[in-house]
């Protein structure tokens, strides 16, 4: 018997997302003799640990994608991304159809207003910009890449949270930064948003539990959400 044999099949996961941790934890358990490999972008310095096999960083666009599927011999693809993560979405269609790989899709849904909430819905995030009202304290729950749009608005404080510290100092004129994930309960979630004297909360409307916490929170404390919509 080789001491290596091959795996019944290679699995590769378009990861990031919490749903996309779990699901490789899920393969791995139930498939021992898979190879399954979970892909990110790379933006987060340290990502929690995953089961199964991890690679860091773009494919190079559709043609590198194609490669890293023949090259890996990827029997199943599924693109398990954050649902604002067009591009890789789009590639990996693209991707699939000209290797010939089956492509699964498993996107979040969309949270959905429930009594209580106070939502004022864009379409883009530079509408949500300009729906802030002057002297607002706003908790801006955006990756870090989305952070620019905002620099104009000098008559608002911002709070920002991120996972890790920026590389370049950021070009809010008047803020405050936090540093860690976000918190797992209402609760928590809601002593940060009082500590800040927050006003208002900007997000991206990217569904799943992971981030739900402070939507909960700003229902309890009858906070608006400028919610970008997909």
């Amino acid at each position: 018997m080789p001491d290596n044999p091959a795996p019944s099949e290679t699995i590769l996961i378009l990861g990031g997302t919490s749903e996309a941790a779990e699901l490789a934890k899920q393969l791995v358990e139930s498939q021992p003799a898979a190879r399954v490999i979970t892909s990110l972008a790379g933006r987060t310095r340290e990502p929690a640990p995953l089961a199964g096999e991890v690679r860091s960083g773009g494919f190079g666009g559709i043609d590198g994608l194609v490669s890293y599927l023949r090259e890996n011999r990827v029997t199943r693809l599924i693109d398990a991304t954050h649902p604002f993560a067009r591009q890789i979405s789009a590639n990996a269609v693209e991707a699939a159809r000209i290797a010939g790989v089956p492509l699964e899709i498993r996107t979040r849904m969309p949270w959905e207003r429930q009594q209580g909430d106070e939502w004022i819905v864009v379409e883009t995030l530079q509408a949500a910009r300009d729906a802030i009202p002057p002297r607002a304290r706003v908790l801006l729950a955006l990756g870090s890449q989305h952070i620019g749009v905002f620099a104009d608005r000098e008559d608002a404080h911002f709070v920002v949270r991120m996972i890790d510290p920026p590389e370049t100092k950021l070009e809010l004129p008047d803020h405050a930064l936090i540093l860690g994930r976000p918190g797992d309960t209402a609760a928590i979630e809601a002593m940060l948003l009082i500590a800040h004297s927050i006003t208002h909360i900007v997000c991206r409307n990217s569904g799943g539990k992971s981030a739900y916490a402070k939507i909960e929170a700003a229902r309890k404390l009858g906070l608006p959400v400028i919610m970008v919509g997909r």
